[in-house]
């Protein structure tokens, strides 16, 4: 067995490429050297924007070969690559971390908390759909292929009691234009507030969200992770403030990375904040109290003694 101690950059550098090769067997090979893989999601999304400064802080700061950047459909994706091994690091929605961490016990864990998604259900300003039980029988669109707008889309459907014949699978800019075209009716999207799109095509064409207290009690009976939040009418242009879910999101790792890399990784982060926020707003929320917070999934224990060190 291995045994990992921390003696000074040196070690943990070491530490980092041998995590590397124990995790990938024989990846990709840069001058001998293996690279940490970091799974982020679509190209310009929010896991994409915050994955490239993050992946030049770990490069810098551990001196080895910037981390590998894999694009993915998202979360579901994400967690399944750092299960399998093809993934070292990943970002994921917390309700799909949780979810696959159920059903692979003790193979998952997590470095920190790093910011909220808002549930939107959006429909055309003219709509006459006014909650989500309006929606049987409705064309809605759920978000793209294994991602984690699929994951909740789908979870909140089923504690509705809905079961959509009309389900298309799209991305954000596809949903927006498909509603524009009125080839949908409704569609699905979890993200930031505000989320820029979203925002422009409320100012400039009307859109409406619609408010989901009424399926709150099951949803957050379903998972831990669920939070309530409202999103002030003022975000969208919107008649009133609508209350919805808020979701988590994680960098998530395999239980057997070495703790001293893990904590060399969420120590980076950390100081690494600022750079992300200048490539998207959301890591403006990023910051050590909370990001110990991603119960039900444990900390890994190297992100743990991070934290505790703080106090010392």
């Amino acid at each position: 067995m291995v045994r990992w101690r921390a003696r000074g950059v040196t070690a943990v550098v070491t530490a980092v490429l041998a995590c590397c090769a124990l995790l990938a067997g024989c990846g990709p090979d840069f001058g001998g050297l293996p690279r940490l893989r970091l799974a982020a999601g679509n190209p310009g999304g929010v896991y994409d924007q915050l994955a490239q400064p993050l992946a030049n802080a770990w490069g810098n700061d551990l001196a080895v070969a910037r981390p590998e950047i894999q694009q993915t459909g998202g979360s579901p994706e994400n967690v399944d690559r750092v299960l399998t091994g093809r993934a070292d690091v990943a970002f994921a929605a917390a309700d799909v971390a949780v979810d696959r961490a159920a059903k692979n016990p003790g193979k998952l864990c997590a470095l920190a908390r790093i910011h909220d998604d808002y549930l939107h259900v959006v429909v055309r300003a003219d709509s006459p759909i006014r909650s989500v039980a309006d929606l049987h029988d409705r064309r809605i669109a759920v978000g793209s292929p294994e991602s984690g707008v699929a994951f909740i889309a789908s979870a909140l459907l089923q504690v509705a009691g809905l079961d959509p014949k009309k389900v298309r699978q799209l991305g954000l800019t596809d949903s927006l234009d498909a509603l524009a075209r009125e080839d949908i009716d409704a569609f699905f999207w979890s993200g930031g507030l505000p989320t820029p799109a979203i925002a422009e095509r409320a100012h400039a064409s009307g859109l409406r969200l619609l408010d989901i207290h009424d399926l709150l009690p099951p949803m957050h009976a379903r998972s831990a992770v669920y939070g309530t939040a409202t999103i002030p009418a003022s975000v969208y242009a919107q008649p009133g403030p609508v209350t919805t879910l808020v979701v988590p999101n994680f960098l998530v790792v395999p239980a057997s990375m070495p703790d001293d890399v893990a904590e060399a990784l969420v120590r980076s982060l950390f100081g690494a904040r600022q750079r992300l926020a200048e490539a998207n707003q959301a890591a403006l929320s990023i910051d050590v109290h909370p990001g110990i917070e991603t119960a039900p999934l444990p900390l890994h224990p190297g992100a743990l003694r991070y934290y505790r060190g703080l106090k010392s």
